[in-house]
């Protein structure tokens, strides 16, 4: 071989091992090279090598091909290692799919249009690209096979990798292919219905004795992790509005006390935490959710309702009929983005303020079941991705429940995607203002608040290999639920203690106890390793 030749047939294999071997850069949507090398191109040239030694250089078409699958190899290795670093999880296509045109929609709606056709420009020249150079690194490789020393070298040099592979495993980046391996067999369980086996369902039997015939609300508040506290420049910056919620509690004549709980899910999936909360029952995946809201499982919605109470989702995210309210959680009404009727500003891609949906909620039930408790679920959306525009707080709720907050009052910032730390601080800040004008509007009322977040922010915000828990805050001036909840593990004021004191799931059966079920005096739950 030439001088040439031989540095091509070096380049070609730097290039190839590198196209298999990245890693993601933290936390961005870019790559960067690891010092790894790839198990499936060993294999694929001692294969190339073996073959070419009986039959010669490898056809054109063999090039064609392999470009193709490097390709996809390529693509596959991007999204495991992305979604790893960015969602601590490994990606599920089956099941994060049908998701993909909620996202892409929202990221249409939230960029300007000449960024979104320069992404989409760029990510086709970009795999055009890559297929080119793949072609061509293939076809400097099939140029060696055809000459008798590079083809031993090539051989004798994949050999050693496949050899040293179940030795030196640190050395190898993880295979692409076991991760595609894993997508065809969650996609095979998935369609066979043998996936997502649930666990138990807590105990909702006893009183509630010590609700009295208080309101109840679980407000899940969208993307609330424990990053407001691990991640000092956000605990700097929420600080004041924390001391400012602590002070309504107080003149109201309430407590808090608060914990940290695991959630089923990391930066998304927020029905999952959901599921997991309303029915006792850990939900970590699709097939796990599909099968629970299939099933006659009882959760704390008609818990409540056999209770005595009407039960109420407030739901300002919802855009279509939601079958499962009705059907498994049995809801008595439903309030979703129709519903509420929102014709204010519009502030991102959902559109409607969470304190609009709460103060709406007081008007759309105003003389419905007169005497009757109240138990709402009130998935929040404001904070949700990418956390701008950012609604002003208004402490005229009844002018927020007629028309929305003061149409002065543009809110904080336009959608853009470059500085999230910031926006979500922001938009956690609206939260922490509308809880506490909620307290003190409502300074009179039985109240228990239950405030917790569903999952952690995306790893951009959340930081590197951030812990998959999350705030929980119980809210009342009942002293002996307060009290209950000590017991079981929760501290008192809004900062919870370091480690987490249960799973989601975990959580139902704690405050069921503390509820009142005259049966079980102290749920014990097994404490997740810190985490996640």
């Amino acid at each position: 071989m030439t001088a040439r030749a031989t540095l091509a047939l070096l380049v070609a294999l730097v290039l190839l091992n590198a196209a298999l071997t990245f890693g993601n850069v933290w936390p961005t949507l870019w790559v960067r090279p690891e010092p790894a090398l790839s198990i499936e191109l060993a294999l694929a040239l001692l294969a190339l090598a073996l073959v070419a030694a009986r039959r010669g250089a490898p056809p054109p078409w063999t090039t064609t091909a392999l470009a193709a699958l490097t390709v996809l190899l390529v693509l596959g290795r991007y999204a495991e290692v992305t979604a790893r670093e960015l969602y601590g999880r490994p990606v599920n296509l089956y099941h994060d799919l049908p998701h993909v045109p909620r996202v892409a929609a929202m990221f249409v709606e939230a960029a300007p249009a000449w960024s979104v056709a320069a992404g989409t420009a760029l990510a086709v020249a970009g795999i055009a690209a890559l297929y080119v150079l793949a072609r061509w690194a293939w076809a400097s490789v099939a140029r060696a096979l055809a000459r008798t020393a590079p083809r031993r070298w090539l051989a004798l040099a994949a050999a050693g990798a496949c050899a040293a592979y179940p030795f030196a495993p640190g050395w190898f980046a993880d295979p692409v292919s076991l991760a595609y391996a894993r997508q065809v067999q969650v996609l095979a369980r998935s369609l066979s219905g043998a996936a997502g086996a649930l666990g138990a369902s807590p105990d909702f039997s006893g009183r509630f004795e010590r609700l009295g015939r208080a309101d109840v609300l679980v407000i899940f508040v969208e993307s609330y992790g424990a990053a407001t506290y691990e991640r000092p420049v956000l605990a700097g910056r929420l600080a004041p509005r924390r001391a400012l919620l602590a002070a309504a509690i107080a003149s109201t004549g309430r407590g808090v006390v608060s914990a940290f709980v695991e959630s089923p899910t990391f930066g998304g999936g927020s029905w999952l935490a959901h599921a997991s909360l309303l029915s006792g029952v850990e939900v970590r995946e699709g097939d796990a959710y599909n099968l629970l809201l299939n099933s006659r499982r009882p959760s704390l919605a008609t818990a409540f309702a056999e209770r005595g109470y009407r039960t109420v989702a407030l739901m300002p995210g919802l855009r279509q009929d939601w079958r499962e309210g009705a059907a498994f959680y049995r809801f008595d009404a439903i309030y979703g983005a129709r519903e509420l009727d929102y014709r204010g500003p519009a502030f991102g891609w959902w559109r409607i303020p969470d304190q609009y949906a709460l103060a709406r909620l007081a008007r759309l039930e105003e003389g419905v079941a007169p005497g009757r408790p109240r138990f709402v679920f009130f998935p929040t959306i404001t904070t949700h991705a990418p956390f701008r525009p950012t609604p002003p707080y208004d402490a005229d709720w009844a002018r927020v429940a007629a028309s929305g907050p003061d149409a002065a009052g543009t809110g904080n910032g336009k959608a853009e995607w470059s500085d999230l730390e910031t926006a979500y601080g922001d938009a956690v800040s609206y939260v922490l203002a509308w809880l506490a004008g909620y307290v003190r509007e409502r300074a009179g009322d039985d109240l228990v608040l239950v405030v917790l977040g569903d999952h952690q922010p995306p790893a951009g915000v959340a930081g590197e290999r951030a812990s998959w828990h999350v705030p929980v805050h119980v809210i009342t001036a009942r002293a002996g639920l307060l009290d209950a909840l000590v017991a079981h593990g929760f501290v008192r004021g809004l900062q919870p203690a370091p480690h987490a004191i249960a799973r989601m799931h975990e959580l139902t059966a704690v405050l069921v106890a503390a509820f009142g079920s005259v049966d079980k005096t102290r749920v014990d739950v097994a404490r997740p390793a810190p985490g996640g």
